[in-house]
């Protein structure tokens, strides 16, 4: 019903606009225009009005008819309106690009001198359906009408004499023949030179220059635009569109363009961009006047900018900009609390194809174009894109053991091949763990232009209640057990630190803010971890945003041990000792300018034991769950009370009245392929005789805590006299634990428990330690110096000095800016044997590069090498 009275209703509004157009045509006829005499005046006149009547009724008449249409009918209403109007009210002498009324031309001519910009690319093809314009995107094309002039454009009575001759015709029309987008100049300026791509490259906040090139000088009367628009479908309503002139004041946008010099046929032009525009990847035309330019290579990526003062992820110190910003290599520390190690990484945010896959990553958040302005928004949504969990992103975690579907997560040494693929396939890359969502995420930040650095955290805590308390349950032989625990407690972890001001926080939450690509657990429904600040987690202010609770815990979390009895036929839980400071130690990353360790604990907590440390523990604790005194199993929400010893369920440290301690050492260096020299040390500090009961064991696991075999125990009575200590060997043979090394594809490390309990007294101890194996290392043969773009050769010599033969060998190079990802098969490589692998290079690229060598097999899979190069003209 609605649709046939729209129907109606614009048959009317046609009729009344032919009626109009049949009384403009009586009014301007030759009839009228020979007679002189008072009659055709009048009749002139009273045509005039009858259009004009005509005009009103039929506007009031067509607004009804698109109110009763449908969607659908609107458009077949507004296309046989505007046939109606076309045919009866306009006037196209020659061309229907000039109009006329009276014969006078009028100024919404598209050629008119007073020809003003459109608003939207809507009314272009409004214009384009109502007047036969061009279409909006050839470059002839023009774009400026009002709402006003865009109706006075539909009703202009069609002309039947000959197109006019106009003074400002097409010949002396100012067109854009070429834009040079000064790429070596500006990416110098920008910083951003090393982009391995064909457009240009610059940061927001900060001046680039273009030079245009046009069909004739520019003068002051012509209009000139530059047009940037970011998005599908850029439009100026949506703030996706900016049209800007050159003035000296800024565009209420923020950005500004000035004219640097105009000199004959070219003129050169400064663009800055605002210190707040969403960063991405805009295209750019150049209007003038009515005609539209489209370069070749329309796109400028426009980046974060640290080095800009009015930019909130601004950095002041430039050693720390080179460091966090323009290093495309670097150390990722792994291993474990007190032996740690450090495991190259080529973040390679320069390489081909990784910044595209940076900006694709950007407009899969679907983040508001306004939220793309503030790397708190940015952050957060790479930390769930970078883990494939939700939303099909980049890498899909596994801690199986078994990669045979994919790439194991220790056969990466960089991000670049990860971040080439998934862009190329739009599909998850198989497999990350921790330090490769962290690398690959490092890349993504520093790329897109925010200050990163990868963080590992040592005895990091996986606190799944956010109570503060990880519960470890060992048996009497002092394995862990796992399988009835909720948390874990990683031997390493890694995530990320971004440099950012936070201004949707209070004063004093600025600096460095944690980051987390690693599904552990979903933050607001999906697998998201921070921006949270570093100085919320240090003062215990964990109410803020984001997951403060959860890193809070990953650093400062309480163990609390418990000893796993039958008594009856049933569980008794005994616990054994609570250690307050074993959590969150030794926190590092890679030191500024330097290939060494930097420990920046003191960054996320005050020293432990101090006045401050326990201001800030009591502030956290009043926002987290009392931890309670009953432990937790996986399989029952409560322990009943009475499975536990109530002389053992006191939250503080028991007092020691003997002195005990406990150290775990090993005799020989812990090399595959040779037992296990382990030994237990037990002290006393105080006098008197003393009667130890100690159990030891040995188990292999991941650096995640998960048990992939128990190795063995010991179990004896020490007897001490006075201050004294003893020393208790734990060897474990060789055929004990290959078997495991060879059936895991994780690398895995010795775990050692020690529990010790002084007899006729309350003293009872536990100690852990983590120790990780060691490997014979490979050794690189290159110059120290080499010519761009001049070959030279590198040579990776490892010789196996292992008792045990290495199984399926394979050896993976890299050199950013020197050769791509290459990839030897060694196959089976035997004790004694030697082998030798060499690659030609090419540098490309000037400066000091890094080349990193990665030896994987069956039986091990930590041995990895860098080696640096300085390439010179």
């Amino acid at each position: 019903m609605r649709a046939g009275g729209g129907a109606a209703a614009a048959a009317v509004a046609g009729l009344l606009g032919a009626a109009a157009a049949a009384a403009a045509k009586l009014a301007l006829g030759p009839v009228g225009e020979a007679a002189g005499s008072w009659l055709s005046v009048l009749f002139r006149i009273g045509c005039v009005g009858l259009v004009f009547a005509c005009n009103a009724v039929m506007w009031t008449v067509f607004a009804k008819a698109l109110r009763l249409s449908s969607s659908s009918a609107t458009a077949s209403v507004t296309t046989t309106a505007s046939n109606f109007i076309s045919s009866g009210l306009t006037m196209c002498r020659g061309s229907c690009s000039h109009f006329y009324f009276f014969s006078r031309e009028l100024p919404f001519s598209k050629h008119h001198p007073l020809a003003v910009d459109l608003l939207t690319p809507q009314s272009e093809t409004l214009i384009k359906r109502a007047a036969c314009l061009p279409s909006p995107h050839s470059e002839a094309s023009g774009r400026g009408y009002s709402g006003a002039q865009k109706l006075l454009a539909s009703q202009a009575p069609r002309a039947e004499t000959p197109t006019r001759t106009m003074s400002n015709n097409a010949g002396t029309d100012l067109k854009v023949t070429g834009i040079d987008f000064l790429k070596s100049q500006n990416s110098h300026l920008h910083h951003t030179d090393a982009y391995n791509i064909k457009n240009l490259v610059v940061r927001r906040g900060q001046a680039f220059q273009l030079q245009l090139s046009f069909s004739r000088e520019l003068k002051a009367a012509d209009k000139l635009a530059l047009r940037f628009g970011i998005g599908e479908k850029p439009m100026k309503i949506r703030g996706t569109l900016l049209s800007l002139k050159p003035k000296q004041e800024q565009d209420f946008s923020g950005w500004q363009i000035s004219i640097v010099k105009n000199s004959g046929k070219e003129c050169l032009l400064s663009v800055t961009s605002s210190p707040r525009a969403p960063v991405g990847k805009y295209t750019l035309n150049v209007k003038t006047g009515t005609n539209i330019y489209k370069p070749e290579n329309d796109a400028v990526y426009l980046l974060f900018n640290p080095w800009c003062e009015a930019d909130v992820v601004f950095m002041a110190d430039e050693a720390q900009r080179k460091e966090y910003v323009l290093n495309d290599t670097g150390y990722i520390y792994v291993g474990s609390a007190y032996n740690i190690y450090n495991r190259p990484w080529n973040f390679g945010q320069f390489e081909e194809f990784v910044l595209d896959a940076c900006m694709y990553l950007l407009d899969k958040s679907k983040l508001k174009l306004s939220n793309r302005r503030d790397p708190m928004f940015v952050s957060r949504a790479m930390s769930a894109l970078v883990n494939a969990n939700d939303d099909s992103g980049v890498l899909r975690g596994d801690w199986s053991g078994n990669y045979s579907n994919g790439t194991s997560p220790l056969d990466w040494i960089g991000s670049v091949s990860i971040l080439q693929k998934y862009y190329k396939t739009k599909k998850p890359v198989s497999y990350g763990q921790c330090w490769v969502f962290s690398g690959v995420l490092t890349t993504v930040m520093r790329c897109l232009g925010i200050p990163c650095r990868c963080v590992s955290n040592f005895n990091s805590a996986h606190d799944t209640e956010e109570n503060l308390r990880i519960d470890i349950y060992l048996n009497e032989f002092g394995e862990k057990l796992n399988s009835i625990s909720f948390d874990s407690i990683w031997n390493f972890h890694v995530w990320n630190d971004a440099w950012m001001k936070r201004t949707d926080l209070p004063a004093g939450f600025d600096g460095w803010q944690a980051i987390d690509s690693t599904p552990q657990e979903q933050s607001q429904g999906i697998f998201q971890c921070g921006p949270c600040p570093l100085k919320a987690i240090r003062e215990g202010d964990v109410y803020l945003p984001f997951d403060s609770k959860f890193v809070y815990a990953e650093v400062n979390a309480d163990k609390v041990y418990w000893l796993v009895k039958k008594v009856n036929g049933k569980d008794k839980y005994i616990r054994i000792s609570t250690e307050s400071q074993g959590i969150g130690v030794n926190i590092s990353t890679k030191a500024v300018g330097q290939d060494k360790r930097e420990d920046i604990t003191a960054q996320y907590k005050y020293p432990e034991g101090s006045e401050e440390e326990r201001k800030a523990m009591q502030k956290a604790s009043s926002f987290i769950r009392p931890s309670g005194i009953v432990p937790r199993a996986r399989f029952a929400s409560t322990v009943p009370m009475d499975a536990v010893i109530s002389e053992h369920e006191v939250l503080h440290e028991t007092v020691s009245k003997t002195g005990l301690q406990l150290e775990i050492t090993n005799k020989e260096a812990l090399y595959p392929g040779n037992p296990l020299e382990l030994a237990i040390t037990v002290k006393i500090s105080t006098p008197g005789s003393w009667t130890i009961n100690l159990t030891g064991s040995c188990q292999l696991q991941s650096y995640t805590g998960k048990v992939e075999a128990s190795l063995g125990y010991i179990k004896e009575t020490v007897k001490l006299e006075g201050k004294s200590e003893t020393q208790v060997p734990l060897k474990i043979a060789t055929d004990a634990y290959m078997k495991t090394l060879a059936s895991v594809e994780d690398e895995v490390l010795i775990h050692i428990t020690a529990i010790a309990e002084v007899q006729g007294t309350d003293d009872k101890l536990t100690k852990e330690t983590t120790m990780s194996f060691e490997y014979p290392p490979i050794t690189v043969q290159m110059p120290e110096m080499a010519k761009l773009n001049k070959e030279f050769s590198c040579a990776f010599i490892f010789k196996n000095k292992l008792n045990v033969p290495l199984d399926n060998c394979k050896l993976l190079v890299e050199g950013l800016g020197i050769f791509k990802m290459a990839e030897f098969d060694e196959g089976d490589v035997k004790p004694g044997r030697i082998i030798k692998s060499e690659i030609v290079c090419t540098p490309t690229r000037l400066g000091e590069k890094k080349i990193v060598a990665k030896l994987t097999s069956t039986q091990i899979k930590g041995i990895s090498v860098e080696k640096a190069i300085t390439i010179t003209e």
